[in-house]
């Protein structure tokens, strides 16, 4: 959940070109055999037609970041949906809570991969993946909501889960701001030390759910004492500086004139960094209530 490869490949899709786009954006020059020959017109026909507005990207079906939002929201939406049916699940049937978490992490990590290197945009394979993700994070919180249950059927973690929605879209609304406003600039260096640091932060994430499930620690790496705070600390503020490249990659990609099927790419890996976003804090406030 911590990786998120979606981006490096636009990234460098956005530094050769897009298929039938230069890195200005502009549309390739197309063989003049196929454009509207202009012989036999008048004068005043050729100057309307010079006085024609120039196609937009809507026109030349060129990303814009109304596709970015529809697209984003769609796929939220259906995470959402299948969340609230991972929490129904475990709910009725409680026995099914290892399968939806374990399960969850497999298919989430194979589809993401495959949708992440794959040469083609799979729309159906990018749904698949937030179906996936919908059930997994609905189990998660519904695992974290009834730990530790006290007396009055109340639990130690009651409430944790509201807590980490606001606290997920407070982050993305700051992080948001900041990187419009320019407080937060995304530099060539700034995105490198996020990837490594992303890439070494997700193989600790394998290693740690190793610790965990091998060892029967709730928590992992460092429980609930003072190393397992920073630990969490540490993985919010790099979900949130990966918000920040998101969102530079999605600008980059609209200057670049991306198609607009890339809409769905970037929707998809934005979405995997918010829920990374929410499943840290959600551990985080986990961590801090346990103490």
């Amino acid at each position: 959940m911590a990786s998120n490869p979606v981006f490096d490949r636009i990234e460098k899709e956005s530094r050769q070109g897009y298929a039938g786009f230069g890195r200005s954006g502009a549309p390739a020059q197309q063989p003049t055999a196929g454009m509207a020959s202009t012989d036999g017109m008048t004068s005043q026909q050729l100057q309307d037609l010079y006085n024609q507005p120039s196609a937009g990207p809507v026109q030349t079906r060129r990303l814009t970041i109304d596709d970015v939002v529809m697209k984003t929201a769609g796929l939220f939406a259906i995470v959402l949906v299948l969340g609230a049916v991972g929490w129904a699940a475990i709910e009725r049937a409680p026995d099914v809570g290892m399968v939806l978490l374990l399960g969850g992490i497999a298919v989430t990590l194979v589809l993401g991969l495959v949708i992440a290197f794959k040469k083609t945009i799979s729309v159906p394979l990018i749904v698949l993946y937030a179906v996936a993700e919908g059930l997994f994070v609905g189990a998660v919180s519904r695992v974290y909501a009834d730990a530790f249950p006290l007396r009055d059927n109340e639990t130690m973690f009651q409430g944790i889960v509201p807590q980490a929605v606001m606290a997920t879209l407070c982050v993305f609304a700051g992080m948001l701001i900041a990187y419009k406003t320019g407080i937060i600039k995304v530099t060539a260096k700034f995105r490198r030390i996020v990837t490594m640091a992303v890439i070494g932060y997700a193989i600790f994430a394998l290693v740690n759910l190793l610790y965990a499930v091998i060892g029967n620690h709730a928590f992992g790496i460092g429980g609930t004492g003072a190393l397992g705070i920073g630990i969490s600390l540490f993985a919010i503020g790099l979900a949130s500086a990966m918000l920040a490249v998101d969102f530079d990659s999605i600008d980059r990609a609209i200057a670049a004139g991306a198609p607009e099927k890339y809409s769905w790419l970037l929707a998809h890996g934005l979405i995997v960094t918010i829920v990374w976003l929410y499943l840290e804090i959600l551990r985080l406030l986990g961590r801090l209530r346990s103490n």
